[in-house]
């Protein structure tokens, strides 16, 4: 809004932009005068007056308008620049203020200088997504296969969906879980690092992201620096004073005050020094008064206004001790400037008042010292400099003082052979610089330059060229008093923290708000940018013509920092978007400065699109606050600015240097645990998910689970769970290795722990064990097929187990409790959970219902597998004994072991005829699985007799042979079909040399035995009526 009246009787009021641009120093801020005169407030509703004002726009450094009061005769036109407008989101800190408001909503400058957040994913997260859905597809793939290998005889696609179920597993459901659960873990230990305290983590989805980050990008004030200013050099040409000299500056300005001491009233008449450069301007002065307007130069030129806690104002006519109150204290748009102005005070010359028209100096022997201003030129980032026009009212004398950097002033200032020299080894030593030059000037000269310079601001078209014309039109041959080098309180451990981050293969970036100057004389301070790299300050452009060079001029340069402003940066992000980005990632150093807050957001944005690579922001402020949400990582630090940037920030921390840590040592140990994480769930999911492939290929291709129930509930929560996460705690290396070595940090951004190389050797680790472990089982214990379920199982834990074991780099208690517990609950549920491993064989009611109103059964479960056995046994018998009967049989032979057919077969082969039933069981049992089973009991019924106890001798021998077909219970009868060798029966078995071996072949439900007997060939058809 347009600043119209205020309470303070300056006319003029501070404000706090630390949440629009992140300054932490008050602003003076002007009311139209015109308004400000009327003698009441409520006539501000009797006049009749309009704004012209411009459209709104980002700069939050400009603005231009007229305030038009039309009930006056003649009108009275005032401008209107960026002095007489408050923005929204500043606070008043002086008085009350009354305006007119010109923007609202989203035409604000904090709003239009505001992005939206963003939905932050993880990259690790991003690429596990990736690999998840190329696991889906090897799920979708391995289905089909299966089916295809079955011939897609059936319902197919209802064996598809069967086997899409059964290897599901492949997909890693629990991923997100342990992920989401590891990051929490990630956090606490964040927070409760007592290396980093008061770190607090505001996300739970990217600390990974802390380990993969590639560019930096820090603000400066509050950030970098404490924004604490401290005057440390002042270079007359010949003689220079620091720290250890300051008393000699003190001892110089008291001479010439001693002449004449201070009159009652506080006012000092005319000094011989003052004097003496009007009456012999040729002379050379002394030390003493060169050193004495150099401080009053100081002292006066600037926008500093002192504030006392106990007066809303400071007139002129207060008593002296009033101006001696300790709790004086300064406010101004610039640090630095307040940091001059409290050196003077330390010297003996301090300033006690000052209003819009006036203001007083205090000397070393307390005399008053009055001037009146009558022009003030602020600081701008085209001109580089800032001045005053202001009347000795002892002498009535008109000085023009001017300062502002040194490559602006060289030029202005007469001739000398060592302004260059010293601004040189001022900024070498970190110091920010200002050269402070004078110019007199006769009533003639000032009247002549009011009268253009008031129609120069009237103008509402290309305002800031004709002002500055007509300022400069005084900037010429003015005489050089000084040279001041000012140092800007680093924060602790920001150099060694940068380097820390440079070696880490870090580019950092610095984007801020301030000056080109003090910007670039920070990145010295700091060791952004070394001393052994050049700086490209990139001149100011404003077309496309201009841009094109000044880039082919920064394309020339190697291995240099480049310094670009805010103007600069917009028009050749316009015209040469492209070629700027790839030209300053090249660069081991950028410093952005005058940047707004939505330049520093499309700024991370447009690293993010060029590069691909990974960014964190770092800032203090509420200016600061889009830049963090962009980037994909945020930190925030708590400062003097408030806690807006905090708040809003992925992580907070109290201090910069605690970045160094965070980083190297959180971030690098989060990334890699997390990716061994979600490697091993995936892993955990595809193993067992080759071992159900496995167990089905082995059947035939039968979608049969082989686990059920709780196992597969357990496997991947009890039994498993606890070990596998336990590597949240795994580390590669201690943290005082990491910080001593950041160089381990660079070989993360590669993404190395996680990517398809790793992936694969994974995939390929899971496969290999899951076929062993499925394998092992059923051919080692061949004999034991009963227990196949517990055996694969325990083999199947123990190897996870191990697995997580090998994988640990660091042991902890806590991996080691996770081990054990995981075991004992094992051992435990084997015990309790004894029908998993062993299945009870009952199914719904579907032929014959027990007392309990259950079907269960019958024979019971052992002796029904050797009654089954037995069968088999008789049906191979007799095959060979009858080839020409028909056999009514429960499965279909696709293993059949190559025989000769002979009347004494099965008496010497008694071991092979073991082999083939224990597989015609496993059939039977998955028919079992599948619901079949009830369809195979009319047979059992018609044509065997199983009693409820058989010998234990129908398993395997000692010697390695089995006595299934020889030692056949008396009561197993086959009515239809003849017996085969060795099993007692009503009608002997017929002798049939068969030379040639038993070799079936499908032809659909039909198995074709083609032999020769002494009868001529034929060909034999066996139906096996399916199910």
């Amino acid at each position: 809004m347009v600043f119209l009246r205020t309470s303070e009787k300056a006319g003029s009021c501070f404000i706090r932009t630390d949440q629009l641009d992140g300054e932490t120093d008050w602003k003076p801020k002007v009311a139209v005068s015109c308004t400000q005169r009327l003698p009441a407030l409520g006539d501000l509703f009797s006049i009749r007056a309009y704004v012209y004002a411009q459209k709104p726009q980002l700069d939050i450094h400009s603005f231009e308008g007229t305030f038009t009061r039309e009930d006056c005769d003649p009108p009275v036109h005032e401008s209107l620049s960026i002095e007489n407008t408050l923005w929204a989101s500043t606070i008043v800190a002086s008085g009350t203020v009354i305006g007119v408001v010109i923007y609202t909503g989203k035409e604000t400058r904090s709003v239009m200088n505001t992005s939206n957040p963003k939905n932050k994913v993880g990259l690790l997260d991003l690429e596990l997504n990736q690999l998840t859905k190329a696991l889906f597809g090897a799920l979708v793939a391995l289905s089909v296969v299966m089916v295809t290998l079955q011939g897609f005889a059936g319902p197919w696609y209802r064996n598809l969906f069967r086997f899409l179920l059964l290897l599901s597993y492949i997909i890693p459901i629990s991923l997100r879980v342990n992920l989401d659960m590891g990051k929490a873990t990630y956090g606490w230990m964040i927070m409760k690092d007592e290396s980093i305290p008061g770190t607090v983590v505001r996300t739970s989805t990217i600390p990974e992201e802390l380990g993969r980050l590639v560019y930096l990008l820090t603000d400066k004030t509050g950030t970098l620096t404490q924004n604490e200013m401290v005057f440390k050099r002042l270079h007359l040409g010949t003689v220079s004073y620091g720290a250890d000299t300051m008393d000699e500056i003190q001892t110089h300005l008291r001479n010439p005050y001693s002449q004449t001491q201070p009159p009652a009233g506080g006012h000092t008449s005319a000094t011989p020094p003052r004097k003496a450069p009007s009456a012999a301007p040729k002379v050379r002065k002394s030390v003493s008064s060169r050193v004495h307007e150099a401080v009053k130069a100081i002292a006066l030129c600037h926008n500093v206004t002192p504030v006392y806690e106990h007066r809303a104002g400071t007139p002129a006519e207060a008593e002296d001790q009033d101006f001696s109150d300790g709790n004086r204290t300064y406010q101004a748009a610039s640090p630095d400037e307040v940091a001059l102005v409290q050196w003077t005070e330390s010297v003996g010359l301090t300033l006690v008042s000052r209003d819009l028209a006036s203001m007083q100096l205090r000397g070393p022997s307390g005399e008053l010292l009055t001037f009146s201003v009558l022009q003030t030129f602020p600081f701008t980032s085209e001109s580089k400099r800032m001045g005053v026009i202001v009347r000795d009212e002892s002498t009535a004398e008109i000085t023009f003082y001017l300062k502002g950097a040194d490559a602006a002033m060289s030029s202005i200032v007469q001739y000398n052979d060592w302004l260059e020299e010293e601004c040189g080894n001022m900024a070498r030593e970190g110091l920010r610089t200002l050269v402070v030059a004078k110019r007199a000037l006769t009533e003639e000269q000032y009247q002549d330059f009011e009268s253009r310079y008031s129609q120069a601001k009237l103008s509402t078209h290309d305002r800031a060229l004709k002002v500055a014309a007509v300022v400069e039109s005084l900037e010429w041959e003015m005489e050089l008093l000084c040279l001041t080098g000012v140092e800007d309180q680093l924060q602790a451990d920001v150099r060694p923290t940068l380097e820390m981050l440079r070696n880490a293969g870090i580019k950092i970036w610095m984007l801020t708000g301030d000056k080109l100057e003090t910007a670039t004389c920070i990145a010295k301070s700091s060791h952004l940018v070394s001393r052994t790299q050049d700086i490209h300050v990139f001149m100011p452009v404003t077309n496309r013509g201009e841009a094109h060079l000044e880039l082919n001029a920064f394309r020339r340069k190697h291995d240099c920092a480049l310094v670009i402003s805010g103007d600069s940066l917009e028009v050749c992000l316009k015209f040469y978007e492209h070629e700027l980005v790839e030209l300053a990632c090249q660069c081991p150093a950028v410093v952005c400065c005058r940047c707004s807050p939505t330049q520093k957001a499309h700024i991370v944005k447009l690293l993010q699109q060029h590069t691909g690579r990974r960014t964190c922001a770092i800032g203090d402020g509420g200016n600061d606050v889009s830049m963090i949400q962009m980037a994909d990582c945020g930190i925030g630090i708590e400062g003097k600015e408030g806690r807006q940037a905090s708040l809003a920030a992925d992580f907070s921390i109290t201090q910069f240097r605690h970045v160094g840590r965070l980083l190297v040592v959180h971030g690098r140990s989060s990334y890699k645990r997390s990716a061994a994480l979600g490697q091993f769930v995936m892993h955990r999911g595809l193993i067992i998910s080759t071992m159900q492939a496995v167990f089905s290929s082995v059947f035939y291709f039968a979608s049969v689970p082989l686990y059920q129930g709780f196992l597969m509930v357990g496997y991947a929560t009890l039994y498993t769970m606890f070990p596998v996460f336990s590597l949240v705690l795994d580390q590669d290396v201690k943290p005082e290795m990491a910080m001593l070595y950041p160089e381990l940090y660079k070989d993360l951004t590669k993404g190395r722990s996680l990517s398809f190389k790793t992936f694969l050797v994974w995939v390929l680790v899971s496969v290999y064990q899951g076929g062993i472990l499925m394998y092992g089982a059923l051919l080692l214990f061949e004999s034991e097929f009963v227990h196949v379920v517990a055996i694969s199982f325990t083999a199947l834990i123990l190897t996870e187990l191990l697995m997580v074991a090998l994988t640990v780099r660091t042991w902890h208690w806590l991996m080691v409790v996770a081990e054990v517990l995981s075991l004992g609950c094992y051992v435990a549920s084997l015990a309790f959970l004894n029908e998993y491993f062993a299945p009870q064989m009952e199914s719904r009611p579907a032929f014959g219902h027990g007392g309990h109103g259950t079907a269960r059964w019958w024979p019971p479960p052992q002796q029904h597998l050797q009654c089954v056995r037995s069968i088999m046994g008789t049906v191979a018998g007799s095959l060979c004994a009858h080839p020409s009967s028909t056999i009514t049989s429960p499965v279909t032979l696709t293993e059949w072991p190559h025989r000769t057919c002979s009347n004494t077969w099965l008496l010497g082969h008694t071991q092979t005829v073991a082999v083939v039933a224990t597989k015609l069981v496993r059939v039977t049992l998955l028919y079992r699985a599948e619901g079949k089973w009830a369809r195979l009991r009319p047979y059992l019924q018609a044509h065997v007799t199983c009693p409820r106890s058989f010998p234990q001798n129908l398993g395997p021998t000692g010697h390695g042979r089995s006595s299934l077909c020889t030692e056949a219970p008396r009561s197993l009868l086959w009515p239809s079909v003849p017996a085969g060798p060795g099993l007692r029966s009503s009608q002997p078995a017929a002798p049939c040399p068969c030379p040639k071996p038993f070799q079936p072949e499908y032809v659909s439900h039909t198995v074709r035995c083609p032999s020769v007997d002494p009868c001529g060939p034929r060909e034999r058809r066996r139906s096996f009526q399916g199910f």
